[in-house]
């Protein structure tokens, strides 16, 4: 009898997951139907190169995706170099004690924080301590603090993959620590961290709180001379046209137009970190790392 509840039991535990697990992807596909269908109307040629006009009325998004890539290219050099050395020292170097315990701690709660904090904290210590104004910049530097919780975590993560007799055989002929982690661990552990890397960076490309305060602007029909003037962006002009327009019955489709071409970013770059990983460990696989 015990062992036929415990058999009936585990049947409705995996049919609760697949249920779960279904739901889930009903709502996304949903989601995703709801956006395309609506928006796909909106794409042409000139919606995506074209510069938005009469209020955001008409014309299209060109400025909003080159500042978003703008963006996304500020946030990759803050975050991927901070992380990974921040990671390889946790890793590679550090010892195990509370002292590390609580940065990978803090590291792990900040990744949950909402997105709204780290806009605060932009305009709090990248505007007002240190005199920046709202720009690329400022918008760049405070995206990048964002994504270096999950970035450090990823990295570390791969790292932790790289089995440790690599390391004891490179150490015992003669490799220094710095010439191990090189040539052995970094090379087994990139593309781990390379996908992790790229999935901070989906976040980022989609969030719109903390370039609200640090450099997005309404309403730029041109694009960006440098990285001290401020922009537009995808996540912020559809924020826009969704809830703060004038006209918002008016402007529904390029908003779901919008919507569609931030999405298709999104899954762009989650796209490639899945392919990019696929090709390193077949690669390593072959021998050719």
């Amino acid at each position: 009898m015990r062992v036929t509840n415990g058999k009936l039991h585990e049947k409705l535990g995996f049919f609760l997951f697949r249920m779960s697990m279904l739901l889930v992807i009903a709502i996304v596909f949903y989601i995703i139907f709801d956006i395309v269908s609506k928006g796909v109307g909106s794409i042409n040629w000139q919606f995506l190169t074209d510069r938005p006009r009469d209020g955001m009325t008409a014309g299209g998004i060109f400025p909003a995706i080159i500042g978003t890539v703008y963006l996304t290219i500020i946030t990759t050099l803050v975050s991927v170099p901070l992380g990974v050395g921040a990671a390889i020292f946790l890793n590679e170097y550090s010892r195990e004690n509370f002292l590390t315990r609580i940065i990978r701690m803090a590291l792990r709660n900040l990744a949950g924080v909402p997105s709204i904090v780290f806009g605060l904290f932009g305009v709090a210590f990248f505007i007002q301590y240190m005199g920046l104004r709202p720009s690329l910049l400022t918008a760049g530097l405070t995206m990048g603090i964002l994504t270096l919780p999950v970035t450090v975590t990823a990295s570390e993560e791969a790292l932790k993959t790289v089995p440790a007799s690599f390391r004891q055989g490179a150490l015992a002929l003669g490799a220094s620590p710095w010439q191990m982690i090189r040539s052995i661990v970094l090379p087994q552990a990139f593309p781990g961290m390379l996908t992790g890397a790229i999935l901070g960076l989906a976040r980022a490309a989609g969030e719109t709180a903390p370039i609200l305060f640090t450099g997005a602007a309404f309403f730029l029909p041109f694009l960006p001379n440098s990285i001290h003037s401020q922009f537009m962006a995808l996540p912020y002009h559809l924020y826009i046209l969704a809830t703060q327009h004038h006209a918002i019955s008016r402007v529904r489709p390029l908003a779901y137009g919008t919507a569609l071409v931030l999405l298709l970013l999104v899954i762009l770059l989650n796209g490639a970190a899945i392919i990019l990983r696929s090709y390193y460990r077949n690669k390593m696989r072959k021998g050719g790392i």
